[in-house]
């Protein structure tokens, strides 16, 4: 995956794949990561690209390139101690041959927003189906590397995830220089945020390279929303600019932050950390896209909705929500939350990034998981993220998490058994029925059953599809009441057949046959379960 060379001149790559290598400075700093900041501009293939270096420990800069097409790149670097001729000033040519793997992050190209700006597709145009589990943690060694860490990467594959939403050391849930926060090279910055340590990093990079190597995209959040205060603005640019010195030459999303809006736990200046937060993320998104010479997609992970931890919807691509985790009583407001935000101007890609942690309290079990997910996706997400309590905080059966900053607790189910809760291969098995159509091109219709969710009850059904070409309707309560589907094509034959969300298997129920208004009742389903009703055009 990562080709790490000496320093001749010329240097060899493959389009799409990181290729690393280092400049030494014989001139010695005291302060290397405060003093100097190096970038290398690559030339070629018709494109520029100015790409920050990464202090690497002593005096030791390296950098990534991933380049985009194949061919000829110049490149030279540029310092801003321009008297240092070890680091400005360096010239050479990168000599780039076309990728011919099958990772599907590297052979479809980079990500951006649809022309419709409903989904998320790659360079190439092949839509890509985001289906993300939350891992906020997952970078401290209580989630072991190599065995432990790449298990559970496994499993997500096994089960069709292809996100992983995972923090860059500045954790939530936490106050300040945590010790749960380490991995095996210590914390992700010095006492009193003075510089970095490359060293965590380090044991970070192992951990992402892998789940890129799996096909998983990494979301990478630079911190959480309230380091914000504890950093300023001018530490948190130097965070954001070694992350993506890091990382963007890989695969990724950025997520600029999680929870932008929300102040400390225990914060007694609420309000005003609130106010300084957005306007100070604003400001983060705009240095991230300056910054940046990918483009890489840039969201925020919101305390409700994404376009209000900001105040310029120009700084995000798509939207997340946070929707709340009290169960049952969290999907009124899940749903409504997600239509609106679909509706909103201007258009952007919309999902479902936090609700209801599978294990966490009460009425957060598998069929919630399946609700919320089906629910969503035939309500017009571009895709759903997974959550497990347990997971996210990387439980130990050793050493559970913990109590939060407030006192309390959220669990302490470890996250060996966590990732095995049902709900997280519900929802893939529902992304898999999905990828089966053109699922980007489906729309929600409600007009399509009767009756039909709505908000006076969100538990009743949700319809979606393509007219013409496929139907699908999710019914929670499928033994609450006698459900029809209506507006049915004159011109058009269906086949149709239950399927089981829970187990993935089909119950043929055969060809469609509507009165003469259109309507066709459906037979009596397989068990008073919920299950997904699926319309195939013959």
């Amino acid at each position: 995956m990562e080709m790490i060379q000496k320093m001749p001149r010329t240097r060899y790559a493959v389009q799409h794949q990181v290729t690393e290598w280092s400049y030494s400075s014989g001139r010695p700093y005291a302060d290397p990561f405060n003093e100097v900041d190096l970038d290398v501009v690559f030339t070629g293939c018709g494109g520029n690209w100015r790409v920050p270096a990464f202090w690497a420990g002593d005096n030791e800069w390296r950098v990534r390139f991933s380049p985009p097409e194949p061919g000829e790149y110049q490149f030279e670097t540029a310092c801003s101690d321009i008297a240092n001729s070890d680091l400005h000033g360096q010239k050479g040519v990168l000599q780039v041959r076309p990728y011919s793997g099958s990772n599907p992050l590297l052979m479809h190209g980079a990500l951006r927003v649809s022309e419709d700006r409903r989904h998320l597709e790659h360079a190439d145009g092949t839509p890509f189906f985001w289906l993300g589990d939350t891992w906020w943690m997952a970078f401290a060694e209580r989630l072991g590397w190599p065995e432990e860490f790449q298990r559970l990467a496994a499993d997500r594959v096994a089960k069709g995830f292809t996100v992983i939403q995972i923090v860059a050391g500045l954790y939530p849930d936490m106050p300040k220089f945590d010790e749960r926060g380490r991995n095996e090279a210590g914390l992700a910055w010095e006492q009193d945020y003075e510089r970095i340590n490359p060293a965590y990093f380090d044991m970070a990079d192992l951990r992402l390279q892998w789940l890129v190597r799996s096909g998983l995209m990494p979301c990478v959040l630079a911190c959480w929303g309230y380091y914000l205060p504890w950093l300023g603005i001018a530490k948190m640019k130097q965070h954001w600019r070694y992350v993506i010195a890091r990382w963007g030459a890989y695969p990724v999303v950025w997520c600029l932050t999680g929870e932008g809006a929300m102040p400390y736990y225990l914060s007694q200046t609420r309000e005003k950390d609130t106010k300084d937060q957005i306007a100070g993320w604003t400001e983060l998104g705009r240095y991230v896209r300056q910054t940046d010479p990918y483009k890489r997609l840039v969201t925020i992970h919101p305390t409700e909705v994404g376009r209000d931890q900001v105040d310029d919807d120009s700084v995000l691509d798509f939207e997340m929500l946070q929707t709340g985790h009290a169960g049952y009583s969290s999907m009124p407001n899940t749903f409504d939350k997600l239509i609106r935000a679909c509706d909103r101007q201007p258009t952007m890609p919309t999902f479902v990034a936090e609700f209801n942690y599978e294990g966490m309290a009460h009425g957060s079990g598998d069929e919630i998981q399946r609700l919320g997910f089906w629910g969503s996706m035939l309500s017009g997400a571009l895709g759903h993220t997974f959550g497990a309590n347990g997971l996210w905080q990387v439980n130990t059966r050793s050493t559970p998490y913990g109590p939060s900053p407030h006192g309390a607790t959220w669990g302490d189910l470890p996250w060996e058994e966590a990732h095995r809760l049902p709900g997280s291969r519900h929802v893939g098995l529902g992304a898999k029925l999905l990828q089966r159509y053109q699922w980007w091109r489906f729309e929600p219709h409600q007009e399509w059953v009767e009756p039909a969710a709505g908000q006076d009850d969100r538990f009743a059904p949700y319809a979606g599809g393509i007219p013409g070409q496929v139907r699908l309707v999710y019914s929670f309560w499928s033994s609450r009441y006698p459900i029809k589907v209506k507006h049915i094509e004159s011109d058009v034959s269906y086949r149709s057949f239950f399927f089981d969300p829970r187990t993935g298997r089909q119950h043929t129920i055969g060809t469609v046959k509507p009165d003469s208004d259109g309507t066709w009742k459906v037979p009596h389903y397989p068990t008073m379960a919920d299950w997904v009703l699926v319309l195939e055009r013959v």
